[in-house]
Formats: structure tokens, sequence, C-alpha cells
């Protein structure tokens, strides 16, 4: 069953004038989509996930994330989350089971104020990216092809290297790779990649 995958990342200091640059420069080590690239959602959510969004754009194109960032710091809050929407493009197994297409997939970045939603952040990182889900990167149940091998590995090289420039861009004194499952993510993605080698 596929789980919803995250990227959350923490900082030494997470002041309200720290949010968005540091958001953009995890943004900025994102590999965008050629199909639709950059920001194509902005959203700004003040106190809690239950209130009503104070601010939503959407873009197309899609901006930049300098843009993107640009519009967020018009409203900004400690008690504030915002939201990044854009798209890269991962290898996915057609319904057929035969063919692999690059397709555009889903990424939210949800940068998370200290003093919203009673401390979310403490959780969820004061930066959460939330990946889709984790099927492209597993492809658990599927008897692969070499071709099917390589485009998994090609998915989990994408993931690999946008987690570890993020967090050497941004600052960050910590990163978490989890998805829902109770099982350990970690664990389950090189038990995968052994298979795939």
């Amino acid at each position: 069953m596929p789980d919803p995958l995250y990227l959350s990342l923490w900082f030494p200091s997470f002041d309200v004038e720290e949010m968005l640059p540091r958001a953009l420069a995890v943004m900025q080590q994102f590999p965008f989509s050629a199909v639709q690239p950059g920001i194509n959602y902005v959203a700004l959510h003040p106190v809690s996930w239950d209130e009503a969004t104070v601010l939503e754009q959407r873009f197309r194109p899609g901006i930049a994330p300098s843009e993107a960032v640009q519009i967020a710091s018009e409203l900004l809050h400690e008690d504030y989350a915002y939201l990044f929407e854009a798209f890269w493009d991962l290898w996915l197994l057609a319904e057929d089971g035969k063919q692999w297409d690059l397709q555009p997939s889903g990424v939210k970045f949800l940068v998370h104020g200290l003093e919203f939603d009673e401390g979310a952040y403490q959780q969820d990182g004061h930066i959460e990216v939330d990946l889709g889900l984790d099927t492209p990167f597993l492809h658990e149940g599927v008897q692969l092809t070499d071709e099917g091998k390589a485009r998994v590995r090609a998915n989990v090289q994408k993931l690999v290297e946008f987690t570890t420039k993020a967090q050497q861009s941004s600052g960050a004194s910590g990163r978490l790779l989890w998805s829902d499952s109770e099982e350990n993510f970690a664990q389950r993605l090189i038990t995968r990649l052994q298979k795939v080698q």
C-alpha cells in the first residue's frame, strides 16, 4: 500500500525573518519539472490548518521560487504557515504495467512559523516537504525488468540528491525522510535498492 513520503528539516534558529530565506534555499535545490516548471501555487495559513487562508494564488505557467517567496513575504507572521506547490519529473509505470513514463509529480513545501498550530514544527519540521506517494521510489509488489530497475534507481537518485542538497544549502541542522507507514522508510528503501542493483 503506497504511503505519503515527507522530508522534514529543522534549523538551529527559525525566526520570522529567517523562514522564507531558508525556504527559498530549499526550493532552489529542487529539480523542478521540465514540463511544469516553477511554483504554481502559494497559500498562507494563519494560526492552524483549520483556519481559512489569508492568501491563495495560482500561477500558470509557474513562477520562480524567489518570486513566490516575495509574494509570501508581504505577510510575515510567526503564527503562519506558508505553502508552495510545484512539480518534479519522476518515472512512473503505466497502468498496463509495461511502459515507463517521465511524468510531473506534485510536491508541497510547507513552512511552519514557530507559533503556527501549537508548535507543529517540533514534530513536522520547520520546513516539511510533502513528496507525494512513496510508489516511484519503491514500486513494491512489481516485478521489475532491467528498465524498471534503472527507472527506480533514477527516481531514488533524484530524491537523495535533493534531500542532501536541501539540507546543505539551507543550513538545516536536522533532516528526516519519513512516511506514514509504521515501517522505517530508509530501511524499506535500502531493501528495495538491494533488489534493483
